[in-house]
């Protein structure tokens, strides 16, 4: 199927905006706020945001003085754009089996919200971001730039992204992040990332880990906000872009959080079949809410399955074909994170990152930064490639420290 074409019939090519008045399959209610209202305004009556309902921590936050209340902007497709994007998709089983250079080249594009699934160092998508930086920065085949993205908790999938950006802002580029958590758990912080939130480099719209997971739940819902017990009440409400508001029901104030919409949502998941239904096993990680939630899916599998097998079980398969877009077979997908079933962690090459990026961060120092992606990217052509570089020894040691947990791929 011609995806290109696909998107020019809805009129939203991919990474751009469409002009609302022209969105087909838009169900428009009179005299209801439209989407493009301001953020933490709840109702058309009230011109200044600090009017609007607001929890007694406004009264005690110290950090609001640091904070301006910003007009409310869709960081990716509004609810409507999405809606019509997925009314107008192809239902079909069709084969979307690419690599992920032909993935990354199709629908890569700037301007686009990049929705990263898995958990920090779990079944992160290491092997399609790699990609992508290798496609943008190294080969120049495509424009990674002023992307927007959109996670749950992450590490070195965005530290490869902000690096490449500090090395070529002209090839890849982030302006702005919704997240919950951007470190490497045990061993500290991310050096980019701190490095460019201080520098002022990039936006950054915070959240907790439920916070964001539900963000996407209400995106695949196709609902455009969903209540939540925290946020409000705590300094979150200050500085996120969520809005205190009143219950229809209980007539008590509660916070209520924006759908999120990535452009495109990328993935690394146990299996998968050539139409793009998946299978996970270990935690799930909001993986099936943020691909569900974007209008492009590409995911990465370590195990390429039949159809007849998904069949064969087919409560097993969490994500369904139609969330994916690109299916691209690779093992080793997840590395140098954790993937149940595959392999652990691969702690020292996540070490090696941090000293190199704490060289840039504490003493301004690029050359390491650039003799890191001069030896993981440039001078690798593929992905296996890049694992020849780390050695059978290192990713023998990661399988066997793993110990085998169980998978069904029959």
């Amino acid at each position: 199927m011609d995806l290109d074409k696909k998107f020019a019939e809805v009129g939203i090519p991919l990474g751009k905006k469409a002009d609302e008045e022209k969105l087909p399959y838009v169900h428009v209610v009179e005299g209801q706020v439209p989407y493009k209202s301001k953020h933490r305004i709840p109702s058309g009556e009230t011109a200044n945001p600090k009017e609007g309902l607001h929890s007694d921590i406004y009264k005690i936050s110290e950090i609001q003085q640091h904070y301006k209340e910003r007009p409310y902007l869709w960081w990716g497709p509004n609810p409507d754009e999405a809606r019509a994007i997925k009314t107008k998709e192809n239902k079909f089983l069709y084969d979307k089996r690419m690599t992920q250079s032909e993935a990354v080249k199709k629908f890569i594009r700037p301007g686009i919200n990049l929705g990263v699934a898995g958990f920090v160092n779990t079944r992160c998508p290491f092997s399609i971001v790699w990609t992508i930086v290798k496609e943008a920065l190294c080969n120049k085949t495509i424009q990674a730039t002023d992307m927007t993205l959109s996670f749950q908790s992450q590490s070195l999938c965005v530290e490869w992204l902000l690096g490449a950006m500090l090395l070529d802002d002209s090839r890849v580029s982030v302006k702005r992040v919704e997240l919950a958590w951007q470190a490497f758990e045990v061993i500290g912080s991310g050096p980019m990332w701190t490095h460019c939130v201080q520098s002022g480099m990039i936006e950054v719209d915070d959240y907790t880990n439920y916070g964001m997971s539900v963000r996407f739940k209400a995106a695949y819902m196709g609902i455009p906000y969903v209540p939540v017990r925290d946020h409000g009440g705590a300094d979150f409400e200050v500085t996120n872009r969520g809005v205190m508001t009143k219950c229809p029901f209980t007539g008590r104030n509660v916070y209520v959080l924006p759908a999120c919409h990535p452009d495109v949502a990328i993935a690394h998941v146990t299996a998968a079949d050539l139409y793009g239904n998946c299978r996970i096993f270990g935690q799930t990680l909001t993986c099936e809410e943020i691909l569900g939630a974007s209008t492009v899916g590409i995911v990465s599998c370590e195990e390429l399955i039949s159809n007849d097998a998904i069949r064969n079980y087919p409560n097993l398969t969490l994500i369904p074909f139609l969330s994916v877009h690109a299916v691209s077979p690779q093992k080793y997908g997840g590395y140098p994170g954790a993937v149940w079933g595959y392999h652990w962690f691969d702690m020292d090459f996540l070490r090696e990152w941090r000293a190199t990026g704490l060289e840039l961060r504490k003493a301004g120092n690029m050359d390491p930064l650039k003799k890191y992606y001069d030896k993981y990217f440039y001078n690798c052509d593929t992905w296996e490639d890049f694992l020849a570089v780390i050695g059978y020894k290192r990713l023998a040691q990661a399988r066997e420290l793993e110990r085998g947990q169980r998978v069904i791929l029959d």
